[in-house]
């Protein structure tokens, strides 16, 4: 009788420990680096301590992000949120949440606001805005260019490489932009771009097995033209003295976000981590990383160099359709080849 007694007390306790997690599950995807993915999963454990209910799947997706989201969304098996940014936004559009009455839009530079749109209609909430400035070395220059022919005289003298140069549209779209070219047509532009390779930039045999950062950090390059990314290792690696100036003319501006899937089953439990995800208290983790510039107002100006809020106010966000990639990747290949 006693034992059987025992076998009874014991049963619930057992079935206590069995008990699956009761907690909604939602599905959360991003890329990013080790730095990146660190701040995320602080921030998913902070979400989940202040909303016991809820529990976030975290998807870290490294590598060929896209594609894997492509087979995602045509499985049915879309994330309940997802960090886009605004070159494949249009791709998606169709299959997230509309945002345009959900977020709070003064919180955020309108450029991404612009970038993070489709057909005037809000699908993701800014995290960052990224756009392109010029790390400048001041051994090798020390004026700077007020428009393209200050830049052209400044390199004349330039006793190293006065510029670097990348084989990609994307960083000739600076100077298509600030001549007032169509980006997917651009003529005197191109021109002018093609005309920097092999007389104030390195040539890729003159790269050769290094990279246009490498050659930076080395004092060969003048002005090398990149993005807040940059900014931490330039800051770790250079050993002269340096400065960041904005570009002389207009240059295209680009922004990541975090948007909703159209199929999530727990829309209101995605709202409440979208909330979280975009609020002061996270964005400024993400500052503190010097990786990016953050899309909210408030958190962007406790940034540590003004030069890339400067930047922001010469830039414009690019038009991007759903046949972006393919058109940049057939201009890359006629113009670059």
């Amino acid at each position: 009788m006693l034992k059987r007694l025992i076998i009874l007390l014991f049963i619930p306790l057992l079935l206590c420990g069995c008990n699956k997690d009761n907690r909604t599950e939602i599905t959360f995807s991003s890329w990013g680096s080790v730095t990146e993915v660190g701040i995320l999963n602080k921030i998913i454990k902070d979400f989940e301590e202040e909303n016991p209910d809820i529990r976030i799947n975290f998807i870290h997706i490294p590598q060929n992000y896209f594609q894997k989201i492509h087979l995602l969304f045509a499985s049915s098996q879309a994330p309940d949120v997802i960090f886009l940014n605004n070159l494949y936004l249009p791709l998606y559009a169709s299959k997230l949440e509309d945002l345009t009455d959900f977020a709070d839009t003064d919180a955020y530079y309108p450029e991404s606001l612009k970038a993070m749109s489709y057909d005037g209609r809000l699908y993701a909430i800014p995290r960052d805005i990224s756009n392109l400035v010029f790390y400048r070395n001041k051994n090798l220059i020390n004026k700077t260019p007020k428009n393209l022919q200050d830049l052209t005289e400044i390199l004349k003298h330039c006793k190293e490489f006065g510029i670097s140069y990348e084989r990609d549209v994307y960083f000739m779209f600076p100077y298509t932009l600030t001549m007032g070219e169509d980006i997917y047509n651009p003529n005197k532009s191109l021109e002018f771009y093609k005309g920097l390779e092999g007389k104030y930039a390195p040539s890729p045999s003159q790269v050769g097995s290094s990279t246009l950062a490498q050659m930076f950090l080395d004092g060969k390059i003048g002005l090398y033209l990149s993005g807040r990314w940059m900014y931490p290792k330039i800051s770790e690696k250079a050993h002269f003295p340096w400065d960041v100036i904005t570009f002389p003319g207009i240059v295209p501006l680009d922004s990541s976000g975090w948007a909703i899937s159209r199929e999530s089953k727990h829309k209101e439990e995605a709202e409440r981590f979208l909330n979280y995800l975009s609020s002061e208290k996270s964005s400024e983790y993400f500052l503190k990383t010097g990786l990016i510039v953050p899309a909210r107002i408030d958190t962007s100006q406790k940034i540590d160099n003004k030069i890339f809020l400067e930047a922001v106010k010469k830039s414009k966000t690019i038009p991007v359709t759903k046949e972006y990639r393919k058109i940049t990747d057939k201009m890359n290949s006629a113009f670059f080849k």
